[in-house]
């Protein structure tokens, strides 16, 4: 858009300069028209535009005897050339336009004094110098701004090689801490809990739904907890738990004392393994949040497999009501940060009806 104000302003200056010009037809406004409006494009096609502009303004000095703002296409061209790192051809182009014009100057009039001829040549040498230093300056500034560029990504890329250093060895950190700390307490309750249970069938007892379910819970407790470790140790692919073992936490929600059944719609499909874990996770904490804090109350999850989402809803019938909201804990905020990095919506409120209910958006589609 510049180039092209520059090319229409250049055709109206001097297209309004000659009509002050003695024998100026229309071949020599259509040689103005030409050589500025040329300069629209002189970016695109710098070499055609520099030829061409050079010719035009060469035909209007050879039909008419124009003052110097003639060049002023010319000293365009030439600096774009110039500035595109062709030297050789801008050169050329200033040497047969400087030739040609003062020739046509000279031809004109055979009495002009040679002092007139001197101070023209003197000023069109010099605003081609200008032209030229100025395209030798803009392409120096150029070149230089795309190495500072250069170097600006070069140092952002080590600041995140660094971030990811030091992200890695606090994951190492972490990783270290929960297998000094986390992993000996739950061994131990497994160890308590199978001394419990064998001693318990030893003696011909029968062994309390508790304890089992304490026991099934440490064991997928210490495979939770490897998993995560694994996670921890390694920047590939996550692993980790996901819809596949729904059955099992339903098991153990239903063995603690809570009844809970799972409804599917939709066509169920493979997910995207962020997807996948989110779910679970979802499920995993809105049961746990039922039983700890609903009171007697039954549980429904509901997993609706839509085209580009998967909506998993938790309905429990509970004592939570409109009048009495619970107080939100690190669970909801856990399960919203979960939606919200996918780029999902969850919505958690007590029902009309009494209980509370959890709904999850997951969107699929773009993370396949």
């Amino acid at each position: 858009m510049p180039d092209a104000v520059l090319a229409v302003a250049l055709a109206v200056v001097l297209s309004a300069g000659a009509t002050t010009e003695p024998g100026i037809g229309p071949l020599g406004y259509a040689a103005i028209a030409t050589g500025c409006l040329a300069l629209a494009v002189r970016r695109r096609a710098p070499i055609p535009v520099l030829v061409l502009t050079t010719g035009c303004m060469l035909a209007y000095a050879a039909g008419a005897d124009p003052t110097q703002p003639a060049a002023f296409p010319v000293l365009v061209a030439v600096y774009t050339v110039v500035k595109d790192g062709r030297r050789l051809p801008a050169a050329i182009a200033g040497a047969v336009f400087l030739a040609g014009s003062l020739t046509a100057w000279l031809t004109a009039d055979g009495t002009r004094p040679v002092r007139s001829l001197v101070e023209r040549t003197i000023l069109l040498l010099g605003w081609f110098l200008a032209a030229w230093i100025g395209g030798v300056v803009s392409r120096h500034r150029e070149a230089y701004l795309e190495q500072a560029e250069r170097r600006a990504a070069e140092a952002e890329r080590t600041r995140e090689e660094t971030a990811r250093r030091r992200a890695g060895e606090e994951r190492l950190r972490i990783a270290r801490e929960l297998h000094d700390s986390l992993t000996h307490s739950i061994s131990v309750i497994k160890v308590q809990v199978g001394v419990a249970i064998h001693l318990a069938r030893k003696r011909g007892e029968e062994v309390p739904p508790a304890l089992l379910a304490i026991q099934e819970a440490g064991a997928d407790a210490m495979r939770e907890l490897r998993a995560t470790l694994d996670v921890l140790h390694d920047t590939g692919e996550p692993s980790g738990s996901g819809l596949d073992r729904l059955d099992d936490l339903v098991g153990r929600v239903i063995s603690s004392g809570l009844p809970t059944t799972v409804t599917v719609t939709g066509r169920p499909r493979p997910l995207p393994a962020a997807v996948d874990r989110a779910a679970y996770r979802i499920v995993q904490e809105a049961l746990t949040n039922v039983s700890r804090h609903a009171g007697p109350a039954a549980a429904t999850v509901t997993l609706d497999y839509g085209e580009r989402d998967l909506t998993v809803r938790i309905d429990d019938d509970g004592l939570a009501s409109p009048d009495h909201r619970p107080t939100p804990g690190n669970g909801l905020s856990g399960m919203r940060e979960r939606v919200a990095a996918l780029g999902g919506r969850l919505h958690a409120r007590p029902r009309p009806q009494g209980g509370f209910t959890v709904r999850a958006e997951l969107p699929t589609e773009d993370l396949t």
